[in-house]
């Protein structure tokens, strides 16, 4: 279908519109105006009503243009909440009627909170007002139009765990769960599925690009699919994704069901824009096909969730799919002392593609932004404790201080040092070092070194060997607890064929456990151990949990007996399981989940190339993702925003290395920071005493040229390691295959690889 036209007779008016495609979008394009409930339900000029007074500007003239596109472009803490409310109600007040007017929003949450406040400011009249998440409102208009697309009214709702079981009876009906087979999870497999649909792309392309090591069960697992989606469809069942799959096909498809829906949504307001997928904003063009009165309202410098499948290009080319689009900048900042938002202004004004805005804020306070620039991640932890110490001892609450990260691995260090000075802390996003159970595997070996006598770290490395069940674990434990000497006991103990070889490898690490001294030899044994055990336990995602493994090398830096690093990853504060919101805690949290959310002091951590911006992020879009990344840590703060970037972390091989400030702070103007000097050059650093990397550096002369690169040529990249050239893609794309990581497609401008 390249394009339908609809006539739709009105009372007084004939309107005939196009549903088109463009850029892979379905969208409605108007043939004649006006809208065919323009007597009915469009505003007619009239007075500002004095409940919005108190909008600025900006804000005014968003709530006020009722026709036609808008895009609102919403800086961070400029009152886009404030904003859609106020809209709603002004709608209602000039005449709409509540039912035509819908509100798309990303939770629940959002939606209910925003109907309210309308109401408030109005009357209950708002709470007509069809307003949910873009789940929610489909699983309402497919209950009705369904029948459609061939699903009853009546059809269930999977959830998670439903999904889960299905994929587990087709794998054991299709046979591909015996024994023995290292096969994809049921929990993996829907991942797959639910990841594809959301990214907008093939399934056998999703597999090669994100799970290019479980490629030998590619055909098994288009089989599943094709499997799971007809059971779906025979029992009259749709999952989470299918309630947008199905909605869309259903407007996409149906052109009189979509008539009828964009009739009686003759207002739509979209929440959270940039944060749409490919699928969502076909919904959302289709809706509005009829009459092209669709406000969305979202901010480009706070698109970060690619990896759950939005699309950055939705809010940026909304113009070009919607032409006339009117586009209003909110700027004025509710959060932030200016010194900040300068700062953040000059972060986001880097960015290759944006909406220009410069935010502003009325709100007292002059201090600038401090960065500092710690030898070590200890010394960077050291010193942010001291800071939040300093800064409760002036009465601030933990609960106003947040540390945000890049990812859940990089505050370890400092969870240590928090737990040693007694500091309650809350993490969110990513997981506690002693919660993810590899790391959990590889301390059980550590506190058996310390303490022959913990049945449980016993009980959970005898697990870990192919073939012993709890049964036989439970047996061995048995002899280990009444032994003298449990190495001994171990080694004596008559194991079965199957699992001989097994134990026999356990004796000889633990043995050589024994003689080795220094904690760090003495984990590289453990994981020379493990590694086999690590890829057959969690075969379905080892490469991304492998990270891990390194940062526990690298989190043992700086330790001189293996006792205090294992007391010190014991030392969580006791009332950690008992958490209530009034609680005091200091707040710990990766960058993605702390968005929406500010604090009156934030302090930023790893900024350094390789942490932020991750080392992963080598394609230019990867590399602007993680500027925005950025930007939408350092909005969090309302009076006092600290930068922390080590000048030495741990290189691959685990010895220190300089480490260069994130170029996105580097590159900042000069006199937006205080504290010490972004850049640090070669010669200052080999003064101050201090390893230097020999990775290239960002200078475009020293970057290798395309045709220095060849098929098989090995080289040499400062995150991932020694790899080999795979494929050439000139202009400046590369593909690497590096042992512990995988195929990599990596960009000559930011990749700083060396040829070996």
């Amino acid at each position: 279908m390249g394009s339908t036209e609809i006539r739709q007779e009105g009372p007084g008016d004939t309107i005939l519109y196009a549903l088109q495609k463009k850029r892979g979008l379905w969208y409605g394009v108007a043939m004649r105006q006006p809208s065919l409930f323009a007597e009915e339900t469009t505003p007619q000029a009239a007075p500002i009503p004095a409940s919005m007074a108190g909008l600025n500007p900006a804000q005014l003239e968003a709530v006020t243009t009722t026709q036609g596109p808008v895009l609102v472009i919403a800086g961070a803490g400029s009152g886009k909440t404030r904003t859609l409310v106020h809209r709603m109600a002004y709608l209602v007040e000039q005449g709409v009627a509540p039912e035509s007017i819908l509100l798309l929003t990303f939770t629940r949450k959002a939606a209910q909170e925003m109907l309210g406040r309308a109401a408030r400011l109005l009357d209950n009249s708002c709470q007509a007002v069809m307003g949910g998440t873009f789940h929610g409102v489909a699983n309402i208009l497919l209950r009705r139009y369904g029948r459609h697309i061939g699903y009853p009214a009546n059809f269930t709702i999977l959830d998670r765990g439903d999904s889960e079981g299905i994929i587990n009876l087709l794998k054991s009906s299709l046979g591909l769960s015996g024994a023995g087979r290292r096969f994809p999870s049921k929990r993996l497999i829907i991942n797959m599925i639910s990841g594809a649909v959301n990214k907008n792309i093939d399934f056998e392309e999703y597999l090669q690009e994100r799970y290019f090591h479980l490629l030998e069960f590619q055909a098994d697992l288009l089989t599943i699919r094709s499997h799971y989606q007809n059971f779906k469809v025979d029992h009259g069942l749709m999952d989470y994704d299918d309630l947008l799959v199905h909605f869309r096909d259903l407007l996409r498809d149906h052109p009189e069901v979509c008539s009828e829906i964009s009739q009686r949504f003759h207002y739509v307001m979209v929440d959270e824009y940039q944060d749409t997928n490919h699928i969502q904003a076909e919904i959302v063009a289709l809706i509005s096909s009829s009459h092209q009165n669709i406000m969305v309202v979202g901010d480009d410098a706070q698109s970060i969730y690619s990896f759950r499948g939005a699309d950055f290009k939705n809010i940026m080319e909304f113009p070009e799919l919607f032409p006339g689009t009117r586009v209003i900048r909110l700027e004025e900042n509710y959060r932030s002392v200016q010194p900040i938002l300068e700062a953040t202004n000059a972060i986001i004004a880097q960015a290759v593609e944006k909406y220009a805005k410069t935010l502003f804020s009325n709100i007292p306070g002059s201090e600038k932004p401090f960065l500092f620039r710690a030898r070590d991640e200890q010394e960077q932890a050291r010193y942010l404790v001291d800071k939040i110490e300093g800064f409760q001892r002036e009465g601030v609450a933990l609960a106003e201080m947040a540390v945000l990260f890049r990812s859940g691995f990089h505050s370890y260090k400092l969870e240590l040092e928090l737990a040693n000075r007694h500091i309650p802390f809350e993490k969110r996003g990513g997981m506690k070092l002693t919660e993810s159970a590899h790391i959990k595997d590889v301390l059980a070996y550590l506190r058996i070194i310390c303490n022959p006598a913990d049945n449980l770290s016993w009980n959970r490395i005898l697990l870990q060997i192919d073939k012993v069940g709890p049964k036989t674990a439970h047996k061995v434990l048995d002899a280990i607890r009444q032994a003298a000497t449990p190495l001994a006991a171990l080694e004596n103990y008559g194991a079965g064929k199957a699992w001989q070889q097994g134990l026999r490898r356990l004796v000889e690490a633990l043995h050589d456990l024994e003689r080795l001294e220094r904690p760090g030899a003495q984990l590289e044994r453990i994981l020379e151990y493990y590694r086999p055990i690590f890829e057959r336990l969690y075969h379905d995602d080892y490469p991304s949990r492998s990270r891990d493994l390194d940062q526990l090398g690298e989190l043992m830096t700086g330790y001189d007996t293996l006792q205090d690093f294992i007391d010190d990853t014991a030392l969580d504060p006791p009332e950690e399981s008992r958490r209530h919101q009034d609680d005091d805690r200091l707040i710990l949290s990766t960058v993605h989940s702390a968005k929406g959310l500010e604090w009156k002091n934030v302090f930023v951590i790893n900024l350094v190339e390789g942490k932020f911006p991750s080392g992963q992020a080598q394609l230019p879009e990867e590399r602007e993702e993680e500027r925005r990344l950025l930007y939408v840590a350092a909005t969090r703060a309302r009076e006092h925003l600290f930068l922390i970037a080590p000048r030495l972390t741990a290189g691959p091989d685990r010895l220190p290395q300089a480490a260069m400030v994130s170029e996105f702070i580097s590159t900042l103007p000069a006199g937006l920071l205080a504290g010490t000097t972004p850049q640090m050059s070669t010669a200052s650093a080999v003064a101050a005493g201090q390893a230097v990397s020999s990775a290239p550096g960002r200078d475009a002369a020293e970057v290798p040229a395309i045709n220095d690169f060849s098929a098989g040529r090995p080289v040499r990249h400062n995150f991932f390691g020694e790899g080999k050239v795979i494929k050439v893609n000139p202009p400046k794309m590369v593909e690497i295959y590096f042992p512990r990581h995988g195929l990599k497609k990596l960009h000559l401008d930011y990749a700083k690889l060396e040829i070996i």
